[in-house]
């Protein structure tokens, strides 16, 4: 659904009287504050579900949750050992056998939740996906088995999602600053937060699948193997560690599988009550040590689905014992599938994680703030007008605004191709609140804003969104075009139709004529136009 025109806060110099005036007569502003589109998620209604689902390197996750009450209530958990990075190889490929056993159990996933609707859905990859040499060659198969969209997260997004989790399932205090580890299959991720926000954040590629395949070839064991292996992931370790020790924390926690096993150990061995600590590590660590092999390992509590990876969960529990200085980690049930679900609540509302980020991309890069207003007002009108014809909603609403609020962004580093410096930072920056495919779409808007379009500038897509993305492109180079001269005063007269393939603009003639280098610049278009497959036609009467 489009954004009606009474969502939009216009610049007093648009607010004047209209009556008695026909549409091509009426002198239009721009929009001083962001328009506030259809939300992403419409508001929860008692009874209504959502779903969270983390496609991690050992695990699948699917966490079920109705509203009632106004409360979020888990009604199912689904979980399934998947060991995708099992099948991961040095060069980017993925294993038949891994590959089969990702799509089998999105499929059975996806038949839980048939009736929960998509928007309410949220599926999120994780480290074994972002290591893939081609993604969409394993998303596009596994997003037709689920039924829904797969995003990939970075690994700091990740562990935003991991400790939003934690703090909602065991919340903080206030003045408190809260330390969260989260050791996966594929990497692990280091969090400081205080309340629910975070302060710092980390993710090394040390997962408890990627360290035992690493550190023990072979499922070989032996002492001088884990000295070694120790001070390896404790050199990587090092690069944080004193920053964070220097922030300080009141409290650490684990969240994960691997924390939870491990937990569970130190109980069933009477090392502790379920915590972890400094002592019962290196017990716990001497008595796996007993066995030669992996598949030797005799440890009491521990399941047998978790002894092939267990050896490279406790030395990468250990390093971080070391490096940190940690005395005692309690163990949290909740992990990045519950952050999820609490991060779909703020999405598309007031409280949107990514409208802070994109409102601190525009302090840190010193983007003109008035400029991008007025292209963004422009914009929103444009896409108002086309939003229909064109099948465009309320989340590719949002998206046109922080495209068009950052499309000045590489200006930074020089004006020169400064489209090319804006979509860089772009698609290779940790924005929190955005997946990889999200910051794609933003960098290909950037980097198509102005001048030739090139051919591969939406490679990176997935094709269910290059259609849209290319018509946000073609409203975000309008909108770019007609506020060149960074000219304050409205523009009168400005309609824009379209089909599926043709866009057209009607400007004031009068307007027009007194700004020659705007025509050229339009006719112009016709040519970049093409290039987003549609054929424009500015000027019709």
């Amino acid at each position: 659904m489009a954004p009606s025109d009474s969502e939009h806060r216009p610049h007093p110099d648009a607010e004047r009287p209209t009556q008695g005036l026909s549409r091509g007569q009426r002198t239009i502003g721009y929009h001083a504050a962001m328009p506030m589109p259809s939300p992403t998620i419409p508001p929860l209604r008692d009874g209504d579900f959502l779903a969270a689902i983390d496609l991690g390197s050992n695990s699948f996750h699917m966490v079920i949750a109705r509203c009632l009450m106004g409360q979020l209530r888990v009604v199912d958990r689904l979980r399934e050992t998947v060991r995708m990075a099992d099948g991961l190889d040095g060069k980017g490929g993925l294993s038949n056998e891994a590959r089969q056993r990702a799509l089998e159990c999105l499929a059975r996933f996806g038949q839980r939740i048939r009736d929960v609707p998509s928007l309410r859905v949220r599926a999120l990859a994780t480290n074994t996906v972002r290591q893939l040499r081609s993604p969409q060659a394993f998303l596009m198969p596994a997003e037709t088995a689920l039924g829904h969209a797969i995003e990939v997260v970075s690994g700091r997004e990740e562990a935003r999602l991991i400790y939003l989790g934690v703090a909602h399932a065991q919340p903080p205090k206030p003045d408190q600053r809260r330390l969260v580890i989260d050791i996966g299959g594929g990497s692990t991720e280091f969090i400081i937060g205080r309340g629910f926000q975070t302060l710092e954040r980390e993710s090394l590629q040390a997962g408890c699948i990627a360290s035992t395949r690493r550190f023990f070839p072979g499922g070989k064991l032996s002492k001088k193997k884990w000295k070694d292996a120790l001070t390896e992931i404790g050199a990587e370790f090092q690069q944080f560690a004193g920053q964070y020790k220097a922030l300080g924390w009141h409290e650490a926690i684990g969240s994960s599988g691997t924390h939870k096993a491990i937990g569970e150990m130190c109980a069933a061995m009477k090392l502790t009550k379920g915590a972890i600590t400094a002592q019962a590590l290196p017990a716990l660590r001497d008595e796996l040590l007993k066995a030669k092999r992996i598949e030797d390992i005799q440890l009491a509590g521990l399941a047998a689905e978790r002894r092939p990876i267990i050896a490279g969960g406790i030395l990468v529990l250990e390093a971080a014992f070391q490096a940190l200085g940690l005395e005692k980690l309690m163990v949290s049930k909740a992990a990045m599938r519950e952050g999820i679900l609490y991060d779909m609540l703020g999405r598309g509302g007031e409280n949107d994680p990514r409208d802070s980020s994109v409102a601190s991309l525009v302090q840190r890069y010193g983007i003109d703030e008035v400029q991008a207003a007025r292209v963004e007002a422009t914009a929103c009108r444009l896409f108002d007008q086309v939003c229909e014809s064109w099948q465009l909603d309320g989340d590719d609403a949002q998206v046109l605004r922080r495209a068009a609020r950052l499309h000045e962004l590489g200006l930074i580093i020089a004006h020169s191709q400064y489209h090319v410096h804006g979509s860089y930072i772009l698609e290779h920056s940790d924005i929190a609140g955005f997946s990889r495919q999200e910051q794609q779409v933003l960098a290909a808007l950037v980097r198509t804003h102005r001048r030739n379009v090139p051919k591969t500038a939406f490679d990176a897509l997935p094709d269910r969104v290059l259609l849209p993305t290319r018509r946000k492109a073609a409203l975000l180079r309008l909108a770019v075009l007609l506020h060149r001269a960074h000219d304050p005063d409205p523009i009168p007269t400005l309609e824009l139709t379209a089909d599926d393939t043709q866009l057209s603009l009607i400007l004031s003639q009068s307007w027009i004529d007194s700004r020659p280098l705007l025509r050229a610049d339009l006719i112009g278009e016709v040519d970049s136009m093409a290039g987003l497959g549609i054929a424009f036609k500015p000027f019709v009467t």
